[in-house]
């Protein structure tokens, strides 16, 4: 019980650092790039170092990289897949999909990550 209160806590207050942040930049558009993934990974890999230590949480922040840069690819593919050759949506994100597991699980493969 006293994790999901840990998690509860730091969550919310990392989540409202960074919506304050993303706030006062401009674009507003900022503000959604900044409220939820960077402050929830940061709660979650703060407190995996008081439970795992620091290796733990070295290997599961470059997965994390992994994951960001599989997301990129993936939404370089759904751009040229709806804008040059229009795709709906639906097929679009499925083969982005695809992508993104190819990308993502190929870092993984070649450069490790979780222990």
């Amino acid at each position: 019980m006293t994790e999901y209160l840990l998690r509860f806590i730091a969550g919310g207050l990392i989540v409202s650092a960074f919506s304050i942040l993303g706030d006062m930049l401009r674009p507003k558009s900022f503000a959604g790039l900044l409220g939820a993934a960077p402050s929830v990974a940061l709660a979650t890999l703060s407190i995996a170092v008081v439970q795992h230590g620091p290796q733990y949480v070295a290997a599961e922040s470059w997965t994390m990289i992994y994951g960001a840069i599989a997301l990129g690819c993936y939404s370089i593919v759904v751009c040229h897949l709806l804008m040059r050759f229009h795709f709906t949506a639906l097929p679009a994100t499925i083969l982005a999909f695809a992508a993104w597991l190819v990308v993502a699980f190929a870092l993984l493969a070649g450069f490790g990550g979780a222990a």
